[in-house]
Formats: C-alpha cells, sequence, structure tokens
C-alpha cells in the first residue's frame, strides 16, 4: 500500500505505489472458465425470457392498465 511522507504539509505517493503487481491473483482453469460461461449464458437467457413475459404480459392487459381507480 501507498504510504504518506508527509501526511500534514502534502500528501505524495511513496514507491510502493508505483511497483507493477507481481501476482496475478486467481488464475482460472479452462474447466472453470467453462463453468463461468455457462452460469452467465443461462443468467443471460432467463433474464431475456423475463423480459420477454414482462413486455408479452404488457401487451395483453393493454392500455387497461393505466385506467383504475385511485
Amino acid at each position: 500500500m501507498g504510504r504518506a511522507s508527509c501526511p500534514i504539509d502534502r500528501v505524495s505517493v511513496g514507491v510502493i505505489m508505483n511497483e507493477p503487481a507481481k501476482d496475478k491473483g486467481v488464475v482460472l482453469t479452462e474447466v472453470q472458465k467453462r463453468a463461468r460461461r455457462s452460469r452467465s449464458i443461462a443468467i443471460a437467457l432467463v433474464l431475456a425470457a423475463l423480459v420477454v413475459l414482462f413486455y408479452a404480459m404488457t401487451l395483453v392487459k393493454g392500455p387497461m392498465v393505466l385506467v383504475r381507480p385511485i
């Protein structure tokens, strides 16, 4: 993490912040990447189905949805 060399007058970035990251974090295997892609596609399809369902329900109910007693 970076450190302030003079925290009272002004803040400057130390050498630590300028160093490139040495680790790449979590590296997924090909099986994990395929599983992640499959989950993402499944979520996208479910979301698209909900959008189509809501749109179809709006068309079925028609403009009378807006006419209701208050």
